[in-house]
């Protein structure tokens, strides 16, 4: 039987994914893909969240949901005694299932999408006559599959996927709150619930709005998963009857709302410049000659064959969230090309390669977040996700966590690639001659450092959100920006001003978060 060209694309694709992540197994084996944790009961409900301010929409309600049926009407009564029997014939699958998801599904979520993440994170690789074919949405099978999960393009999934679902949990706490409809096991005492009981209303279910917005987000941003998404949903949703969470009716309410928001924050991504990001050689060219005739110098790819254009130069473009110019938080210009600001830079990588330690080493490989990984934004998630068990959240306080902080990292990434393509500096392997570095180098400008820019504004978001942590944070982006100087891919100069430029851009979000109605 012949295979037909799709199929042998998504072969090659899930050979080469394979490959690269064995290649990245050593670097990234601290970074368990699952949150070994089971459900808990929340440390508080915030039962004033209906009224916090989202990000997207105008108000709570801008999203319209019926109200339910009375609890002792006969239609409720009906659910309940389906319901009833559902939980009473549940084969090991559905109970593995209700495990799994827990009473926080945040979290699954959010791994799936660092999973997906990682798998897409495949640079596409050179045609026989050293061209390249760019992968393309409209023809998401390849060759090049699409998408090319590279860590501007996972900041990006990551802001949309985490903004719905905060957007559509601030909505269902409004409509909880307003019809107040208590749990089936608050209404009859035979059902019996698989997490901790709590008073929150289940009506419109907030696990169906976190399943509906995060398929259709995901589903968007990985349309050759479709079908895998499709599955995970259903049985999220599956899940929801299974543990005694929901009545049908709640599930369905759910369901429309995160749907709807979904549709919101995919509008907003259709146009928010995205599509632009990876521009044509003639574009490339122009920016690259425009750094030439400003200061003098400019970045070349080194691969062999070379890529013709770097990776994403528009990217500076993307619609931001929370900083109205990105020319606000452009830092100033790098030490010339020789000063002796530069050639202490070059001295000290040259001592570091001479004098390297096996700390040193281990330090950069942990940080790698190169091709098939989940990228420094999904490193930060992990973070994000150990906190938000740690301190017990319930889920629309842990889509607060994810929103804001991811907010933050896509507009420091786009920050970043706007300071890179900018000012075009070279790269150390670029300028130094006979230089050689731990890992590869990345497809793009060395000023200012991603892993700097991200890490810093990341932790700036969990400093504030978890004070307690704040030290750890601060450490963790300190340790992310100096083994970029360990593996020899950045000048420390690139570190210290990414560092400054995270926090700059940190600050348009944080303010956001003061004043959105959460304590």
């Amino acid at each position: 039987m012949k295979m037909t060209t799709m199929k042998k694309n998504i072969l090659i694709f899930s050979i080469c994914a394979c490959w690269c992540m064995l290649l990245v197994a050593s670097c990234d084996s601290d970074l368990p893909r699952y949150a070994n944790y089971s459900a808990y009961d929340y440390n508080k409900l915030d039962e004033d969240g209906g009224a916090w301010t989202p990000v997207l929409l105008t108000s709570p309600n801008q999203i319209t949901i019926t109200a339910p049926e009375d609890v002792g009407s006969q239609a409720y009564q009906a659910e309940l005694a389906s319901l009833k029997t559902t939980i009473s014939n549940l084969n090991d699958g559905q109970k593995n299932a209700v495990s799994y998801w827990t009473n926080n599904p945040i979290i699954r979520w959010n791994e799936i999408a660092l999973e997906l993440a990682a798998k897409y994170n495949l640079i596409p690789g050179p045609n026989p006559d050293g061209t390249y074919t760019l992968p393309n949405p409209a023809t998401p099978e390849g060759p090049s599959p699409f998408p090319f999960a590279h860590p501007a393009y996972t900041s990006r999934m990551l802001a949309y996927l985490s903004v719905a679902q905060f957007d559509g949990l601030i909505s269902a706490w409004h409509y909880k709150y307003q019809f107040n409809r208590l749990a089936p096991y608050q209404n009859d005492d035979a059902i019996e619930t698989a997490y901790a009981e709590t008073m929150l209303p289940s009506y419109p279910s907030d696990g169906a709005v976190i399943a509906a917005s995060s398929k259709a987000i995901l589903s968007a941003m990985f349309p050759l998963e479709k079908t895998y998404l499709e599955e995970r949903a259903a049985e999220h949703l599956g899940s929801l009857l299974w543990s005694g969470s929901n009545v049908e009716s709640d599930i369905v309410a759910g369901e429309f709302l995160g749907a709807e928001i979904a549709k919101v924050a995919l509008a907003r991504a259709s146009k928010d410049g995205m599509s632009k990001a990876q521009c044509p050689k003639p574009v490339s060219d122009s920016i690259k000659q425009s750094a030439i005739d400003r200061f003098g110098w400019y970045w070349q790819n080194l691969e062999i064959p070379p890529r013709p254009v770097g990776l994403a130069p528009l990217f500076c473009n993307v619609r931001m969230w929370s900083v109205p110019n990105v020319a606000d938080v452009r830092p100033g210009p790098p030490p010339a090309i020789g000063s002796a600001e530069f050639v202490e830079a070059v001295n000290e990588l040259q001592h570091l390669q001479d004098n390297m330690t096996e700390e040193k080493r281990k330090i950069a490989n942990w940080w790698s977040d190169g091709l098939g990984s989940y990228t420094p934004p999904g490193h930060w998630n992990k973070f994000a996700k150990d906190f938000i068990i740690k301190y017990k959240e319930n889920p629309l306080r842990s889509a607060r966590t994810f929103a804001y902080m991811n907010m933050a990292v896509m507009d420091a990434g786009i920050s970043c690639w706007d300071a890179k393509y900018f000012y075009h500096y070279p790269r150390p392997i670029q300028a130094i001659p006979g230089f050689k570095t731990i890992l590869g180098t990345p497809n793009f400008p060395s000023y200012t450092s991603g892993h700097s820019t991200f890490s810093s504004a990341a932790a700036e978001i969990l400093s504030y959100l978890y004070p307690n942590e704040a030290s750890l944070c601060e450490a963790w982006a300190k340790e992310a920006a100096e083994s970029r100087i360990y593996a020899g891919i950045h000048y420390r100069f690139d570190a210290e001003v990414g560092i400054q430029q995270g926090k700059d851009v940190a600050a348009y979000t944080l303010a956001k978060a003061m004043n959105d109605g959460a304590d």
